[in-house]
């Protein structure tokens, strides 16, 4: 009966179980981290904001035909530029397509292109981090050299590189945001690992016979994961800046994609008179990134130890 009582708690004891300083399983120890996650978001109204913008970019992806009353990729050349109407809540293009229906559509690809990379580059500097903080001597000195290599650039100019090598188009343009992306996980990463490599627990594990690539998998990446997620989360907004800055320039999604970025370079044309065309999905990406800004600020207040000793 006790045993039922800890696995299943009483509604009214919901939050003395997550909250328990003697968690009785794993799972419970778990739930009770991101209830506590929970608490420090929710005191945290600018987080909340940003978090309620990816959720509704999330629901707005995952509900696309129920929001867009009209085709994103359908022409119709009589009611081309038209202004805001009931038809057409935010206008219509130069091809007479809905504004409104191409900007709800456009968060499927924006997600495709920030998931894509965020679980590609992220892995990739994390491995690369742990491994050179931990081994040092020349492998350290060799990663990092290639690390520095990837900073010297600045990540929109690479990624154009990458593009004209690899041609236009939007597979292409993730690949090559990803390749550019990797390298500050990589170097979050091999602090955190610098910090922890000499600790009493990592030489104890080494002591039992644990060999180099056991401690990184079970010990050492587990402990870089907090710093890495909310890098991740803050540079979402950069990722989406740099597939937007893509597009503008034609090397990322290929027409009739709905791509924010390719949007605003068609309706740059028509900036003076018709600027809805432009500016519509100009004010999607700016809303979209200052959702992942502030999420990734609240996260890092309080995933950040530093920022968690002050709260």
């Amino acid at each position: 009966m006790t045993h039922s009582s800890e696995t299943l708690p009483r509604p009214e004891t919901w939050r003395g179980w997550l909250l328990s300083d003697t968690p009785h399983s794993r799972g419970q120890a778990r739930l009770g981290r991101l209830y506590l996650l929970w608490l420090g978001l929710a005191r945290n109204p600018l987080a909340m904001v940003g978090l309620v913008i990816v959720l509704a970019l999330l629901v707005a992806a995952a509900i696309a035909p129920l929001l867009a009353h009209q085709s994103p990729i359908e022409q119709d050349l009589a009611d081309r530029l038209q202004p805001f109407s009931a038809a057409h809540w935010l206008g219509t293009d130069e091809l007479g397509r809905d504004i409104w229906s191409r900007i709800i559509y456009g968060t499927r690809l924006t997600l495709l292109i920030v998931v894509l990379v965020a679980i590609t580059a992220a892995p990739v500097g994390l491995l690369i981090g742990t491994v050179s903080g931990y081994l040092g001597g020349w492998v350290d000195a060799v990663l990092m050299r290639i690390t520095d290599i990837f900073l010297a650039f600045p990540k929109l100019i690479l990624a154009l590189a990458f593009v004209a090598a690899l041609g236009p188009g939007i597979e292409n343009a993730i690949i090559a945001i990803a390749i550019t992306s990797w390298p500050p996980y990589a170097r979050i990463a091999r602090a955190e690992t610098l910090t922890i490599r000499n600790a009493d627990f990592i030489s104890a594990v080494r002591l039992q016979g644990a060999s180099s690539a056991r401690i990184v998998a079970r010990h050492v990446v587990p402990l870089c994961l907090s710093s890495v997620i909310v890098r991740v989360t803050l540079d979402m907004a950069g990722i989406i800046l740099t597939a937007a800055g893509l597009g503008f320039l034609g090397l990322g999604a290929q027409p009739p994609l709905p791509e924010w970025g390719a949007m605003i370079s068609k309706g740059r044309s028509f900036i003076l008179d018709q600027w809805w065309v432009a500016t519509m999905p100009g004010i999607a990406i700016f809303v979209v990134s200052l959702g992942f800004n502030l999420l990734g600020d609240g996260l890092r207040d309080i995933l950040d130890p530093k920022q968690g000793g002050q709260s």
